[in-house]
């Protein structure tokens, strides 16, 4: 009698094996792109934490242009040319500050003194691999006849490039100014 296995039980046993590794191999493969997907998720939720915390604390700050240096006189913050993406205001140090959406990324520039002939080079706030696609800045009570105190809604859209199934963030938060807006 030869010893040996048939075709058929070779066939059964590689079946088995096959359906013994395949389903945790399976489940390996997707908690990896879970990882990936939530990896991707915390960076962006991380990132615009930072951005709004950043920029909410300068908008806070903000103080009334007197003179029309940087924006129109007596107005506290402006859509500079009415490009609701861009922001300028007189930060608490006194120098002309502006945040902006270049192509797909936020930036901040401002003043090297108490004019706003040179707001200077900007300095990119989200990271390279973020994608900003909209960032809009609702201006309310900013000028000085409204008798309202001058706040700003900022709408923020974000997503992370170059991971398959990252979702776009959605955020939006509205700031006031920390100082009373009176008239003088």
């Amino acid at each position: 009698m030869n010893k040996g296995y048939t075709l058929i039980e070779l066939l059964v046993a590689a079946a088995i094996f096959f359906l013994l590794v395949a389903g945790p191999t399976g489940l390996f493969i997707t908690s990896l792109r879970n990882q990936t997907r939530f990896l991707a998720m915390r960076e962006v939720i991380d990132n615009s934490s930072y951005v709004l915390e950043y920029v909410s604390r300068f908008l806070r700050m903000a103080r009334k242009d007197l003179n029309g240096t940087c924006i129109s006189q007596s107005v506290n913050y402006e859509n500079p040319a009415g490009i609701s993406s861009n922001i300028r205001f007189i930060n608490s140090q006194g120098l002309c500050q502006e945040f902006s959406l270049d192509t797909d990324r936020m930036q901040e520039r401002k003043s090297t003194d108490d004019t706003a002939v040179n707001l200077g080079s900007g300095v990119y706030l989200t990271s390279d691999d973020l994608k900003v696609t909209l960032l809009k800045f609702q201006l309310a009570g900013q000028g000085q006849g409204d008798n309202l105190q001058p706040r700003v809604t900022i709408l923020f859209e974000i997503r992370k490039e170059g991971v398959l199934g990252s979702p776009e963030t959605k955020l939006q938060t509205t700031i006031s100014q920390r100082n009373l807006d009176l008239v003088y």
